[in-house]
């Protein structure tokens, strides 16, 4: 039975071709999230709105999975340079089609028939849960808060992706 809270390790990629890490309030807020709910960040980078870098950087995580759990924020809407969805495609072992229904969903309670623009999605890649949300804070906050710091949350009845994690990570 898991009662006690187990942290779980994060990595945060921001896709944007205009953001640093400096600049980037997003990734930011996916971090102190993250951290506040108690969970730890081994890794964070900025890349631009690009396939290669983006696999890039998914995949030197895959090689090396620190990270149980990977969040990204931008590259979900429908515009010729989102393209987060297509970049990670190769990744994918299995979809979560449930997060995406779910966040927009709840998205549409707070920017209305907008939130058909949103591509976000979750999946299984290898040995990681990863989370795409879309680049604006408003998103990354519903989607962690209404959604996703429960579901990493081992203490959540009935069930959860913390107490899935191992499993999936196993050999």
């Amino acid at each position: 039975m898991a009662s006690d809270f187990t942290p779980l390790s994060a990595a945060v990629l921001t896709i944007s071709d205009t953001r640093t890490e400096a600049t980037d309030k997003s990734g930011q807020l996916i971090v102190d999230l993250l951290s506040q709910a108690g969970h730890v960040i081994v890794a964070r980078e900025v890349v631009r709105d690009d396939v290669s870098a983006m696999r890039e950087a998914l995949g030197a995580w895959q090689r090396d999975p620190a990270a149980a759990v990977v969040m990204t924020t931008g590259g979900t809407g429908i515009t010729r340079r989102d393209v987060t969805e297509e970049a990670l495609a190769p990744f994918v072992d299995k979809q979560i089609p449930g997060f995406g229904e779910l966040f927009r969903s709840l998205s549409y309670a707070e920017i209305g028939a907008a939130t058909i623009q949103s591509r976000a999605f979750a999946a299984v890649c290898g040995r990681q849960l990863v989370f795409a949300l879309p680049g604006s804070t408003g998103a990354v906050r519903l989607g962690l808060e209404k959604i996703i710091l429960s579901q990493l949350d081992s203490r959540t009845k009935p069930c959860n992706f913390a107490m899935l994690l191992p499993r999936m990570r196993e050999d």
